[in-house]
């Protein structure tokens, strides 16, 4: 009995591990590549860097069209996620606590939007912004993506919201706490967690889309997926640089994961989740 416990742990390992090592593979070799020049990776193939080199990093850092379009992302990316969890608070709230007419259909139309893909709306966007002057501007991409996370945030939220028992919301109001002062001092702590998931969704669903990103905005806040199509020139890909970017693009996503990780671990350790 041990002996088949103890081979099926093995074996359990052993598929994760060599899963874990395909999914590294592409991000090793990224990372690879951003340390070789250009010549070296057309060359011949070799599985660790025959002269490391961090110049394609400095291109990154030192060209103020690369490094602006990490900064234009992050600006417009940052103001949809809070845009968004803040527009998502109320309605979610609402569709948890209270029976209207045709609140089941309104909820279904909010998650169709976000089924639908980003193309369809590309056009009405673009001839929008540019009849109001919002074109080329970080709230036009904010606000285009909200189309998206709104429907997504109030879905999430609605579903900690639910399990919070209403009772706490009846005793708040015994107690004599308006309902600005109860939904920020009471209720927002027992959902931080949910609060936080629902930031990361919308934060990593503005941060690697392209398509509005790219097509809404020129040169003033033209995101980095965008500018990475600059290495694509007469003269052939600039691989180093690319992949450089490459690189530098994945830690904003991976500081999130980190940091809503361990919100979520406190807020279980708490007993909140």
């Amino acid at each position: 009995m041990h002996d088949r416990t103890g081979q099926r742990r093995w074996i359990r390992a052993l598929v994760l591990t060599l899963y874990i090592l395909f999914a590294l593979i592409p991000l090793y070799w990224m990372l690879s590549i951003a340390l070789r020049t250009n010549e070296e990776t057309m060359s011949a193939f070799a599985l660790l860097p025959q002269h490391v080199t961090f110049e394609n990093f400095k291109v990154i850092f030192t060209d103020s069209s690369w490094y602006w379009g990490y900064i234009n992302s992050i600006i417009y990316v940052v103001m949809n996620t809070v845009l968004s969890v803040l527009v998502a608070l109320p309605a979610a709230y609402a569709f948890s606590r209270y029976r209207f007419l045709g609140d089941k259909h309104m909820f279904f139309w909010l998650l169709t939007n976000r089924m639908t893909p980003p193309a369809v709306f590309l056009l009405p966007f673009f001839q929008l912004y540019s009849s109001i002057g919002l074109q080329d501007t970080y709230i036009a991409v904010a606000l285009a993506h909200m189309l998206f996370n709104v429907p997504l945030a109030v879905w999430i939220l609605e579903g900690f919201m639910s399990g919070v028992s209403r009772e706490i919301d009846e005793t708040a109001y015994i107690d004599g706490y308006s309902f600005p002062t109860f939904f920020v001092k009471i209720f927002l702590p027992l959902i931080k967690s949910g609060v936080g998931v629902t930031a990361f969704f919308c934060f990593m669903f503005s941060w690697v889309e392209l398509l509005l990103a790219r097509t809404l905005t020129t040169v003033n806040a033209k995101p980095i997926a965008a500018v990475m199509t600059r290495t694509v020139s007469a003269a052939g890909m600039d691989w180093g640089v690319l992949s450089a970017a490459g690189v530098l693009t994945i830690i904003p996503g991976a500081l999130v994961i980190y940091f809503v990780r361990n919100y979520i671990a406190k807020g279980f350790a708490m007993g909140r989740v």
